[in-house]
Protein backbone atom coordinates (compact mmCIF):
# COMPACT_ATOMS: atom_id res chain seq x y z
CA UNK A 1 0.00 0.00 0.00
CA UNK A 2 1.32 3.45 -0.95
CA UNK A 3 1.97 5.63 2.07
CA UNK A 4 0.14 8.97 2.20
CA UNK A 5 1.90 12.26 1.61
CA UNK A 6 1.65 14.34 4.77
CA UNK A 7 1.27 18.08 4.07
CA UNK A 8 1.12 20.90 6.63
CA UNK A 9 -0.35 24.36 6.01
CA UNK A 10 0.34 26.83 8.80
CA UNK A 11 -1.69 29.97 9.57
CA UNK A 12 -2.92 30.42 6.01
CA UNK A 13 -5.85 32.21 4.39
CA UNK A 14 -9.32 30.71 4.15
CA UNK A 15 -9.29 30.24 0.38
CA UNK A 16 -6.63 27.56 0.74
CA UNK A 17 -9.40 25.06 1.46
CA UNK A 18 -9.40 24.70 -2.34
CA UNK A 19 -5.64 24.08 -2.33
CA UNK A 20 -6.35 21.21 0.05
CA UNK A 21 -9.18 19.87 -2.12
CA UNK A 22 -6.89 19.74 -5.14
CA UNK A 23 -4.20 17.84 -3.26
CA UNK A 24 -6.73 15.17 -2.37
CA UNK A 25 -8.03 15.01 -5.96
CA UNK A 26 -4.56 14.53 -7.43
CA UNK A 27 -4.47 12.69 -10.77
CA UNK A 28 -2.12 10.00 -9.44
CA UNK A 29 -4.62 8.87 -6.82
CA UNK A 30 -1.93 9.25 -4.14
CA UNK A 31 -3.41 9.47 -0.64
CA UNK A 32 -2.75 12.84 1.00
CA UNK A 33 -3.16 13.67 4.67
CA UNK A 34 -3.36 17.37 5.51
CA UNK A 35 -2.47 18.97 8.80
CA UNK A 36 -3.52 22.59 9.43
CA UNK A 37 -2.80 25.01 12.23
CA UNK A 38 -4.26 28.44 12.87
CA UNK A 39 -4.75 30.93 15.68
CA UNK A 40 -8.34 31.57 14.56
CA UNK A 41 -10.58 28.70 15.69
CA UNK A 42 -13.11 29.65 13.01
CA UNK A 43 -10.70 29.33 10.10
CA UNK A 44 -12.30 26.90 7.62
CA UNK A 45 -8.89 25.36 6.84
CA UNK A 46 -9.03 23.69 10.26
CA UNK A 47 -12.27 21.90 9.42
CA UNK A 48 -11.05 21.00 5.92
CA UNK A 49 -7.86 19.35 7.22
CA UNK A 50 -7.50 15.75 8.34
CA UNK A 51 -5.90 16.92 11.57
CA UNK A 52 -5.70 20.41 13.02
CA UNK A 53 -4.38 22.24 16.05
CA UNK A 54 -4.39 25.74 17.52
CA UNK A 55 -1.22 27.72 16.95
CA UNK A 56 0.58 29.38 19.84
CA UNK A 57 0.30 33.14 19.64
CA UNK A 58 2.88 35.89 20.22
CA UNK A 59 5.88 33.71 19.40
CA UNK A 60 8.94 35.43 18.00
CA UNK A 61 9.97 34.25 14.52
CA UNK A 62 12.83 32.25 16.06
CA UNK A 63 10.54 30.61 18.61
CA UNK A 64 8.00 29.87 15.89
CA UNK A 65 10.66 28.03 13.88
CA UNK A 66 11.32 25.76 16.86
CA UNK A 67 7.58 25.14 17.19
CA UNK A 68 7.42 24.28 13.48
CA UNK A 69 10.36 21.89 13.67
CA UNK A 70 8.66 20.10 16.55
CA UNK A 71 5.39 19.85 14.59
CA UNK A 72 7.17 18.36 11.58
CA UNK A 73 9.05 15.83 13.69
CA UNK A 74 6.04 14.70 15.73
CA UNK A 75 3.61 14.54 12.82
CA UNK A 76 5.94 13.17 10.15
CA UNK A 77 5.35 16.05 7.76
CA UNK A 78 6.62 15.44 4.21
CA UNK A 79 5.87 18.89 2.74
CA UNK A 80 5.42 22.11 4.71
CA UNK A 81 3.68 25.05 2.97
CA UNK A 82 4.42 28.05 5.23
CA UNK A 83 2.75 31.46 5.12
CA UNK A 84 3.33 32.86 8.61
CA UNK A 85 7.03 33.62 9.32
CA UNK A 86 7.93 32.32 5.88
CA UNK A 87 11.34 34.03 5.79
CA UNK A 88 12.49 32.73 9.19
CA UNK A 89 11.34 29.22 8.31
CA UNK A 90 13.06 29.26 4.90
CA UNK A 91 16.33 30.28 6.57
CA UNK A 92 16.26 26.95 8.42
CA UNK A 93 15.46 24.84 5.36
CA UNK A 94 18.29 22.38 6.04
CA UNK A 95 17.02 21.73 9.57
CA UNK A 96 13.62 20.78 8.16
CA UNK A 97 15.27 18.62 5.49
CA UNK A 98 17.12 16.74 8.24
CA UNK A 99 13.70 15.74 9.60
CA UNK A 100 12.54 14.58 6.17
CA UNK A 101 10.39 17.68 5.57
CA UNK A 102 10.57 19.59 2.29
CA UNK A 103 9.80 23.30 2.59
CA UNK A 104 7.59 24.60 -0.23
CA UNK A 105 8.95 28.16 -0.17
CA UNK A 106 11.59 30.27 -1.94
CA UNK A 107 14.99 30.99 -0.36
CA UNK A 108 14.93 33.35 2.62
CA UNK A 109 16.90 36.03 0.73
CA UNK A 110 14.26 36.20 -2.02
CA UNK A 111 11.42 36.32 0.52
CA UNK A 112 13.09 39.23 2.34
CA UNK A 113 13.74 41.07 -0.93
CA UNK A 114 10.12 41.01 -2.04
CA UNK A 115 8.79 41.79 1.44
CA UNK A 116 9.74 45.43 0.79
CA UNK A 117 8.01 46.75 -2.32
CA UNK A 118 10.29 49.74 -2.78
CA UNK A 119 13.44 47.61 -2.67
CA UNK A 120 11.77 45.05 -4.95
CA UNK A 121 10.86 47.66 -7.57
CA UNK A 122 14.39 49.02 -7.67
CA UNK A 123 15.91 45.54 -7.90
CA UNK A 124 13.49 44.22 -10.54
CA UNK A 125 13.97 47.30 -12.70
CA UNK A 126 17.68 46.46 -12.95
CA UNK A 127 16.92 43.19 -14.76
CA UNK A 128 14.73 44.93 -17.32
CA UNK A 129 11.23 44.35 -15.95
CA UNK A 130 9.09 47.51 -16.33
CA UNK A 131 7.85 49.05 -13.07
CA UNK A 132 5.53 52.03 -12.57
CA UNK A 133 6.81 55.44 -11.43
CA UNK A 134 7.08 55.33 -7.63
CA UNK A 135 8.22 57.40 -4.69
CA UNK A 136 9.25 56.18 -1.26
CA UNK A 137 7.60 58.53 1.25
CA UNK A 138 8.24 59.01 4.96
CA UNK A 139 6.81 62.47 5.70
CA UNK A 140 4.30 65.09 4.57
CA UNK A 141 6.73 67.01 2.36
CA UNK A 142 7.72 63.89 0.42
CA UNK A 143 4.06 62.88 0.07
CA UNK A 144 3.01 66.25 -1.37
CA UNK A 145 5.91 66.23 -3.81
CA UNK A 146 4.99 62.74 -5.04
CA UNK A 147 1.27 63.56 -5.39
CA UNK A 148 2.03 66.77 -7.29
CA UNK A 149 4.33 64.92 -9.70
CA UNK A 150 1.78 62.16 -10.34
CA UNK A 151 -1.10 64.57 -10.87
CA UNK A 152 1.01 66.79 -13.15
CA UNK A 153 1.44 63.73 -15.37
CA UNK A 154 -2.33 63.15 -15.44
CA UNK A 155 -2.39 60.32 -12.93
CA UNK A 156 -4.25 59.66 -9.70
CA UNK A 157 -1.98 59.10 -6.70
CA UNK A 158 -2.31 56.11 -4.38
CA UNK A 159 -0.17 54.72 -1.59
CA UNK A 160 0.42 51.55 0.40
CA UNK A 161 2.96 50.39 2.96
CA UNK A 162 6.25 49.17 1.51
CA UNK A 163 5.66 46.00 3.55
CA UNK A 164 2.48 44.00 3.99
CA UNK A 165 0.20 42.00 1.73
CA UNK A 166 -3.38 41.56 0.65
CA UNK A 167 -4.00 45.24 -0.09
CA UNK A 168 -3.75 46.21 3.59
CA UNK A 169 -3.19 49.96 3.88
CA UNK A 170 -3.90 50.72 0.21
CA UNK A 171 -5.55 54.12 -0.31
CA UNK A 172 -6.29 56.37 -3.29
CA UNK A 173 -5.75 60.09 -2.76
CA UNK A 174 -8.39 62.62 -3.75
CA UNK A 175 -8.35 66.42 -3.58
CA UNK A 176 -12.07 66.51 -2.78
CA UNK A 177 -12.70 67.64 0.82
CA UNK A 178 -14.28 65.22 3.25
CA UNK A 179 -18.07 65.41 2.88
CA UNK A 180 -21.25 63.39 3.04
CA UNK A 181 -20.14 61.70 -0.18
CA UNK A 182 -17.61 59.79 1.91
CA UNK A 183 -20.33 58.66 4.34
CA UNK A 184 -22.82 57.26 1.85
CA UNK A 185 -22.72 53.91 0.13
CA UNK A 186 -20.04 51.35 0.86
CA UNK A 187 -16.67 52.27 2.40
CA UNK A 188 -14.24 53.47 -0.23
CA UNK A 189 -10.44 53.38 -0.58
CA UNK A 190 -10.51 57.09 -1.49
CA UNK A 191 -9.14 59.43 1.17
CA UNK A 192 -8.87 63.25 1.01
CA UNK A 193 -5.29 64.51 0.80
CA UNK A 194 -5.91 67.02 3.59
CA UNK A 195 -6.81 64.19 6.00
CA UNK A 196 -3.68 62.28 5.09
CA UNK A 197 -1.39 65.27 5.62
CA UNK A 198 -3.13 66.14 8.88
CA UNK A 199 -2.62 62.57 10.12
CA UNK A 200 1.06 62.71 9.18
CA UNK A 201 1.53 65.95 11.11
CA UNK A 202 -0.13 64.52 14.22
CA UNK A 203 1.37 61.05 14.34
CA UNK A 204 4.43 60.09 16.34
CA UNK A 205 4.78 56.90 14.34
CA UNK A 206 7.07 56.70 11.33
CA UNK A 207 5.60 55.76 7.97
CA UNK A 208 7.20 54.03 5.02
CA UNK A 209 4.88 54.32 2.04
CA UNK A 210 5.13 53.54 -1.64
CA UNK A 211 3.35 56.31 -3.57
CA UNK A 212 2.58 55.71 -7.23
CA UNK A 213 -0.03 56.39 -9.91
CA UNK A 214 -3.10 54.25 -9.71
CA UNK A 215 -2.53 51.50 -12.26
CA UNK A 216 -5.09 50.48 -14.86
CA UNK A 217 -6.78 47.14 -15.40
CA UNK A 218 -6.55 44.44 -16.46
CA UNK A 219 -4.76 42.98 -13.47
CA UNK A 220 -2.87 39.84 -14.40
CA UNK A 221 -1.68 37.44 -11.70
CA UNK A 222 0.84 34.98 -13.08
CA UNK A 223 0.99 31.79 -11.04
CA UNK A 224 4.47 30.26 -11.29
CA UNK A 225 5.94 26.95 -10.24
CA UNK A 226 9.74 27.02 -10.22
CA UNK A 227 12.17 24.24 -9.38
CA UNK A 228 15.29 24.49 -7.20
CA UNK A 229 17.27 24.53 -10.48
CA UNK A 230 15.68 27.90 -11.28
CA UNK A 231 13.69 26.59 -14.23
CA UNK A 232 10.02 27.57 -14.39
CA UNK A 233 7.73 24.55 -14.80
CA UNK A 234 4.45 26.49 -14.90
CA UNK A 235 3.48 30.10 -15.69
CA UNK A 236 -0.16 30.93 -16.40
CA UNK A 237 -1.80 34.33 -16.03
CA UNK A 238 -5.18 34.87 -14.42
CA UNK A 239 -6.78 38.08 -15.66
CA UNK A 240 -9.09 40.35 -13.67
CA UNK A 241 -11.07 43.19 -15.19
CA UNK A 242 -13.83 44.27 -12.84
CA UNK A 243 -15.92 41.20 -12.11
CA UNK A 244 -14.75 39.32 -15.19
CA UNK A 245 -11.91 36.82 -14.77
CA UNK A 246 -10.07 34.78 -17.35
CA UNK A 247 -6.70 33.27 -18.32
CA UNK A 248 -3.82 34.28 -20.55
CA UNK A 249 -0.52 32.98 -21.93
CA UNK A 250 0.32 36.32 -23.56
CA UNK A 251 4.14 36.75 -23.46
CA UNK A 252 3.70 40.41 -22.46
CA UNK A 253 2.68 39.15 -19.01
CA UNK A 254 4.24 35.69 -18.88
CA UNK A 255 7.82 36.45 -19.93
CA UNK A 256 8.49 39.16 -17.28
CA UNK A 257 7.11 36.78 -14.64
CA UNK A 258 9.37 33.97 -15.84
CA UNK A 259 12.35 36.34 -15.80
CA UNK A 260 11.65 37.38 -12.20
CA UNK A 261 11.14 33.78 -11.04
CA UNK A 262 14.38 32.63 -12.69
CA UNK A 263 16.49 35.64 -11.72
CA UNK A 264 15.64 35.56 -8.02
CA UNK A 265 15.31 31.82 -7.47
CA UNK A 266 11.62 31.93 -6.56
CA UNK A 267 11.40 28.19 -5.92
CA UNK A 268 8.01 26.63 -5.36
CA UNK A 269 4.68 28.35 -5.95
CA UNK A 270 4.70 32.12 -6.32
CA UNK A 271 2.38 34.74 -7.75
CA UNK A 272 3.59 37.75 -9.74
CA UNK A 273 1.07 40.52 -10.37
CA UNK A 274 0.96 43.09 -13.15
CA UNK A 275 -1.24 45.98 -14.21
CA UNK A 276 -0.79 48.61 -16.93
CA UNK A 277 0.61 52.14 -16.89
CA UNK A 278 0.38 54.32 -19.99
CA UNK A 279 -0.94 51.24 -21.81
CA UNK A 280 2.05 49.02 -21.01
CA UNK A 281 2.33 46.10 -18.56
CA UNK A 282 4.21 46.97 -15.35
CA UNK A 283 4.97 44.99 -12.23
CA UNK A 284 2.58 45.55 -9.33
CA UNK A 285 3.64 42.98 -6.71
CA UNK A 286 5.51 39.72 -6.15
CA UNK A 287 4.02 37.24 -3.67
CA UNK A 288 6.46 34.57 -2.51
CA UNK A 289 3.62 32.20 -1.62
CA UNK A 290 0.79 30.41 -3.46
CA UNK A 291 -2.00 32.79 -4.42
CA UNK A 292 -5.44 32.37 -2.91
CA UNK A 293 -6.86 32.02 -6.42
CA UNK A 294 -4.37 29.34 -7.52
CA UNK A 295 -7.08 26.68 -7.58
CA UNK A 296 -8.78 28.54 -10.43
CA UNK A 297 -6.16 27.08 -12.79
CA UNK A 298 -8.19 23.87 -12.56
CA UNK A 299 -10.42 25.53 -15.18
CA UNK A 300 -7.43 25.05 -17.52
CA UNK A 301 -6.97 21.41 -16.55
CA UNK A 302 -4.06 22.11 -14.17
CA UNK A 303 -3.55 20.90 -10.62
CA UNK A 304 -0.78 23.29 -9.52
CA UNK A 305 -0.79 22.34 -5.80
CA UNK A 306 -0.15 18.68 -6.58
CA UNK A 307 2.54 19.53 -9.15
CA UNK A 308 4.28 21.65 -6.48
CA UNK A 309 4.15 18.85 -3.90
CA UNK A 310 5.58 16.40 -6.43
CA UNK A 311 8.41 18.79 -7.23
CA UNK A 312 9.14 19.36 -3.53
CA UNK A 313 9.45 15.60 -3.07
CA UNK A 314 11.88 15.26 -5.99
CA UNK A 315 9.35 13.93 -8.51
CA UNK A 316 9.75 16.50 -11.30
CA UNK A 317 6.44 17.05 -13.16
CA UNK A 318 8.27 18.63 -16.13
CA UNK A 319 7.01 21.60 -18.12
CA UNK A 320 3.31 22.20 -17.46
CA UNK A 321 1.49 23.99 -20.28
CA UNK A 322 -2.31 23.98 -20.35
CA UNK A 323 -3.87 22.27 -23.37
CA UNK A 324 -6.68 24.82 -23.21
CA UNK A 325 -7.57 28.05 -21.44
CA UNK A 326 -10.81 28.04 -19.48
CA UNK A 327 -13.64 30.37 -20.40
CA UNK A 328 -14.20 33.67 -18.62
CA UNK A 329 -15.81 33.39 -15.21
CA UNK A 330 -16.81 35.27 -12.07
CA UNK A 331 -15.86 34.54 -8.47
CA UNK A 332 -18.75 33.93 -6.07
CA UNK A 333 -18.76 33.02 -2.35
CA UNK A 334 -19.77 29.64 -1.03
CA UNK A 335 -20.21 28.03 2.41
CA UNK A 336 -17.55 25.90 4.07
CA UNK A 337 -18.02 23.96 7.30
CA UNK A 338 -16.32 24.98 10.53
CA UNK A 339 -15.28 22.81 13.42
CA UNK A 340 -18.19 22.43 15.86
CA UNK A 341 -15.89 23.46 18.71
CA UNK A 342 -12.30 24.51 19.01
CA UNK A 343 -10.55 25.65 22.19
CA UNK A 344 -9.48 29.27 22.24
CA UNK A 345 -6.12 30.08 23.74
CA UNK A 346 -6.40 32.23 26.83
CA UNK A 347 -3.93 34.34 28.71
CA UNK A 348 -6.01 34.34 31.88
CA UNK A 349 -8.64 32.18 33.54
CA UNK A 350 -12.02 32.39 31.76
CA UNK A 351 -15.00 33.88 33.60
CA UNK A 352 -17.58 31.43 34.97
CA UNK A 353 -20.13 30.41 32.31
CA UNK A 354 -23.58 32.03 32.48
CA UNK A 355 -26.53 30.01 33.67
CA UNK A 356 -28.01 27.93 30.85
CA UNK A 357 -31.50 29.12 29.93
CA UNK A 358 -34.00 26.94 28.07
CA UNK A 359 -33.50 29.12 24.99
CA UNK A 360 -29.72 28.68 25.12
CA UNK A 361 -30.02 24.95 25.58
CA UNK A 362 -32.38 24.63 22.64
CA UNK A 363 -30.11 26.73 20.43
CA UNK A 364 -27.16 24.52 21.35
CA UNK A 365 -28.87 21.55 19.70
CA UNK A 366 -28.99 23.22 16.31
CA UNK A 367 -26.87 22.48 13.26
CA UNK A 368 -23.18 23.38 13.23
CA UNK A 369 -22.75 26.83 11.77
CA UNK A 370 -21.10 27.45 8.42
CA UNK A 371 -19.18 30.50 7.32
CA UNK A 372 -19.47 31.79 3.73
CA UNK A 373 -15.82 32.13 2.86
CA UNK A 374 -13.52 31.28 -0.03
CA UNK A 375 -14.51 31.39 -3.70
CA UNK A 376 -15.39 29.03 -6.49
CA UNK A 377 -14.94 29.72 -10.18
CA UNK A 378 -18.13 29.58 -12.22
CA UNK A 379 -18.41 30.36 -15.89
CA UNK A 380 -20.54 33.45 -16.35
CA UNK A 381 -21.55 35.96 -18.99
CA UNK A 382 -21.47 39.36 -17.34
CA UNK A 383 -23.94 42.13 -18.05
Amino acid sequence: MVSPVRVWLNRTYAENVFFMDQLRRNPHGRPVEIHATHADPDSPVLAAADTSAPEPENLSPAAYVEYALDQCARRGIDVFVPVLHQSALAARREDFAALGTALLAPPAEAIRLFANKAVAYETVRRIGVPVPPWWRVRDEEQLLAAVDAIEADGGKACFKPTGGEGGVGFRIITRAPFSMLHLTGFPSPYVPLELVTRALRRTERSVDWLVMPRLDEPEVSVDCLTGPDGEVRLAVGRTKNGRRRGFTLDPAWIEPARLIARSFGLHGLTNIQFRTHAGEPVLMDVNTRPAGGLHQLSECGLNAPWAAVRLALGDDPGELTPDFLGSDYAVVPGPRALLPAFPHQRTQAPPPPPALTPLTAEAGLGMASVLPVGSTPQAAELP
